[in-house]
């Protein structure tokens, strides 16, 4: 399956774009809660973790300050042990996959992540539509973003 999901995501890339672009906005905001839900409904993203295999989030200054004080250690170490700035400036981790990812998909740092990945995929905000690139990208790593876009495809009847 994963590998269907995957295919169908890089096929649909220009429909996808053309959609988040010229759709009806308000049509896909009311809808997408709902998607979001049957989504993570049918996908286990402990079977998956290809976010935390193929993305890094941005580490901003409270999420530091948290997760160093939930390992127990300083905040510099922290950033000097996993982190590293990126062309943005923004922290992120220094290597893929995401040091704080167990063998079994779990995350080490659950409760204390990142808000990047509390939000990741973004399936149920408005930044699946404003964001179209990162939207775009997201499609070919996450399948529950392939299975919402793949639903506002058919709410907004765009050929694939």
């Amino acid at each position: 399956m994963i590998e269907d999901w995957e295919k169908e995501a890089k096929e649909h890339q220009k429909a996808y774009k053309y959609m988040l672009e010229r759709g009806n906005k308000n049509r896909m905001l009311k809808a997408m809660p709902d998607l979001h839900e049957e989504a993570f409904s049918k996908i286990d993203c402990l079977q998956c973790a290809n976010c935390c295999k193929n993305h890094s989030p941005r580490f901003k200054q409270p999420d530091i300050k948290r997760i160093a004080k939930s390992l127990h250690i300083k905040e510099g170490d922290l950033v000097a042990n996993y982190l590293k700035l990126d062309k943005e400036g923004d922290y992120v981790v220094r290597q893929l996959p995401c040091p704080f990812l167990a063998e079994d998909n779990t995350c080490n740092i659950y409760e204390d992540r990142p808000s990047d990945c509390r939000r990741y995929p973004y399936t149920d905000e408005d930044v699946l539509i404003k964001r179209v690139a990162l939207t775009l990208q997201n499609a070919l790593v996450c399948p529950a973003t392939h299975a919402v876009l793949e639903q506002l495809l058919i709410l907004e009847n765009i050929k694939k």
